[in-house]
């Protein structure tokens, strides 16, 4: 996401960028309630693929349907997922994303070793499966149509950059991302398809502290 404060939004995987933006800095609370490896993944699967109920999330991840109806729950009683009102039934729930995107780090946490700690964990998660993701379509993105092995990219560069410099790119592609997500917002039809779009820009380590 556009990081407009560097401290603030480091780690912001959780976006949600088709729905307005919306951002929310979560609480310890929130962070420890989405410090788990399914809760995580359950979260990204509503993020991406829009409301689901228990039983097709369990699907999905192949968890019980108990399971996946317990740590639902854990996740709404922090607001970080909510029913879908009037839709479901008293026994099948549907369950969606709040509008807008969500960011890891909270500056008030940074300063204390616990606060550092749960928001190290939630990081890691996120990591973990993005890096899940990634690999999966590293192994089986040939599978893929041609149309969209020639639509998709795993890219890395180096430059050489100032900090002001950095910022100018990460605020540049931003600014791409957005346009693009806004411009095809509510499209469906054949051919339409959840895509990721990754952004990491960062420091490498100097030099010095590299050897």
């Amino acid at each position: 996401m556009l990081q407009r404060n560097p401290c603030k939004g480091i780690f912001a995987f959780m976006v949600d960028r088709s729905k307005p933006r919306e951002e929310r800095v979560l609480d310890a609370g929130a962070l420890r309630a989405l410090a788990h490896p399914l809760r995580v993944r359950l979260y990204d699967i509503l993020s991406q693929y829009g409301p689901q109920t228990a039983s097709s999330l369990a699907e999905l991840t192949g968890e019980s349907t108990g399971a996946t109806s317990y740590h639902l729950r854990a996740l709404a009683r922090h607001d970080l997922i909510r029913e879908v009102a009037d839709r479901g039934t008293a026994r099948e729930r549907w369950w969606e994303r709040p509008a807008g995107s969500v960011t890891l780090t909270n500056p008030e946490l940074e300063h204390t070793p616990s606060g550092r700690a749960v928001m190290e964990a939630v990081h890691s998660e996120t990591l973990t499966l993005r890096h899940q993701q990634l690999m999966h379509f590293a192994t089986h993105g040939w599978d893929e149509d041609e149309e969209w092995r020639d639509a998709s990219v795993i890219s890395t560069a180096t430059a050489r950059l100032t900090a002001e410099q950095s910022r100018d790119l990460v605020q540049r592609i931003g600014a791409l991302i957005d346009e693009t997500v806004q411009r095809y917002r509510d499209q469906e039809g054949e051919g339409v398809r959840p895509v990721t779009i990754r952004n990491d820009v960062f420091p490498l380590p100097t030099e010095r502290g590299s050897a």
